[in-house]
């Protein structure tokens, strides 16, 4: 899940350096926020997956940047917290077996 964290933040990171619309710029702020405070971070894993979560709700919110490469790193950040959720979800499931 540590790569995982790492991809997610360093995919928001790299928006931060395109120009975006303003209304873009403020929700990937926040998800990129809540995404560096995971890196590295002792957290237990549901607190992790709450924050997933949490990116990915903001991400809902980002229609479009206007820019083709943040774009990417948009839906790239939204298909990596999905499968951060999904893999928690499965080794959770798997633990209560």
């Amino acid at each position: 899940m540590d790569d995982d964290l790492r991809e997610l933040h360093d995919r928001l990171e790299a928006t931060a350096e395109l120009p975006v619309r303003p209304e873009a710029s403020v929700w990937l702020g926040e998800a990129a926020a809540v995404a560096a405070d995971l890196v590295d971070a002792d957290l237990p894993q549901s607190v992790v997956v709450d924050r997933v979560r949490r990116v990915a709700s903001l991400l809902d919110e980002v229609e479009t940047t206007d820019n083709p490469a943040a774009d990417d790193h948009v839906r790239a950040a939204e298909r990596i917290a999905a499968r951060i959720v999904e893999t928690a979800e499965d080794d959770s499931s798997e633990s209560n077996d």
